[in-house]
């Protein structure tokens, strides 16, 4: 028999099994003001509908486009920012409404490594006095933080006697070293990467990554690496969670979304990474989705990737579609998904996990080449 996990938090057992985030039906709109009285004039719906869960040592990937939503999900669920509705669970226990005194377990728990490794970090204090702000979170022994930053640093490949120096005398990678660090010092179970090496020159990208990929599997952490770039996310993530325009259009294992997927927003995401053979690319080169962004303030109705899809029937322009879940668990709300048969569509079913907005039936038939 599997031993309960004593869940800080909640001070009470929770089962090994359950998982570590969860997500349900989450909204984050921001008001648009207008008028000389600043009345709210509509909403930005940043976040619209999303439930997801993250297990204990998984790395979820969340990408999709500028403006899709990703990055507010990410504040949402370190709350710095606030969900307008939804559910908000850390192991278990509900905190989309918890305030202040309330939050601080859940702080040390969960961080966040920013995409500016520059704007990030405080120009005023010295790298040890950044770090070590994590570590007396925790309320250690002062005599001993001095040891522990350096250890900290060593960590994630940086020299003890940088803990003297600005962060202005630091390369970009290195920059975002720091970041990382502060991150860790809190010792927490969940961290937040939102695009940490996007600001980076390529080279130091790799360095990057296989720093957090060392660190998960020697602390046992866990990641929602969010990213715009497919490319990178695909070496990191255990699952890979497509965004668009607020909302989860596709959800699947990463090899499983590489090699098959079923959104044609997902496909043309893929498209558009850079293939390093000219006569390859001009020939694979595929244009999937057509025109610009919609504006999230007034979003089509039915599919909203519906006014760029060249697969677009009149069913997408009228009936937004449910997360339709494969027998694999892949899942993907198109009304005409990619890479099926109509005999693979046997079986599939409506996810529990679908916009309650959403169509209650599944309408489904293979995308016409």
């Amino acid at each position: 028999m599997t031993n309960p996990v004593t869940d800080p938090l909640t001070a009470t057992p929770a089962p090994a099994s359950a998982p570590l985030l969860e997500l349900e039906h989450i909204q984050v709109w921001f008001p648009v003001r207008a008028g000389p009285f600043g009345r709210a004039a509509g909403h930005v719906r940043a976040v619209d509908d999303v439930t997801l869960t993250l297990s204990a040592g998984e790395t979820l990937g969340l990408v999709g486009e500028s403006g899709c939503g990703k990055t507010t999900l990410a504040r949402c669920i370190v709350r710095l920012s606030d969900a307008t509705s939804g559910t908000l669970r850390f192991r278990g226990r509900d905190l989309t409404k918890s305030r202040n005194r309330a939050l601080r377990p859940f702080r040390r728990q969960v961080q966040m490594v920013f995409q500016d490794p520059q704007g990030s970090l405080n120009p005023r204090k010295r790298v040890g006095q950044i770090v070590g702000a994590g570590l007396r979170l925790r309320k250690g022994d002062s005599k001993r933080e001095v040891q522990a930053v350096s250890d900290l640093l060593q960590q994630v490949g940086l020299e003890p006697g940088h803990a003297q120096r600005y962060p202005h005398e630091f390369s970009g990678g290195q920059r975002q070293r720091i970041g990382i660090a502060r991150a860790l010092a809190a010792q927490p179970q969940l961290i937040i990467l939102d695009e940490p090496v996007s600001a980076l020159d390529v080279s130091v990208q790799a360095q990057v990554v296989n720093l957090l990929d060392d660190l998960q599997d020697e602390l046992g952490l866990s990641y929602i690496f969010v990213a715009h770039d497919l490319s990178v996310v695909r070496h990191v993530s255990d699952r890979i969670a497509v965004m668009y325009l607020g909302k989860i259009v596709e959800l699947a294992a990463a090899d499983k979304l590489y090699a098959r997927p079923k959104h044609p927003y997902t496909a043309s995401l893929l498209a558009a990474i850079p293939i390093p053979d000219p006569d390859r690319a001009n020939r694979d080169k595929t244009t999937l989705a057509q025109g610009e962004l919609p504006s999230p303030i007034n979003p089509p109705p039915g599919c909203r990737f519906h006014t760029r899809c060249r697969f677009a029937t009149d069913l997408c322009r009228e009936v937004e579609p449910p997360l339709a879940q494969f027998a694999d668990g892949h899942l993907a709300a198109c009304h005409h998904p990619l890479n099926v048969t109509q005999a693979e569509l046997t079986g599939v079913v409506r996810s529990a996990t679908s916009p309650l907005t959403s169509g209650a039936e599944l309408s489904l038939s293979p995308s016409e080449h």
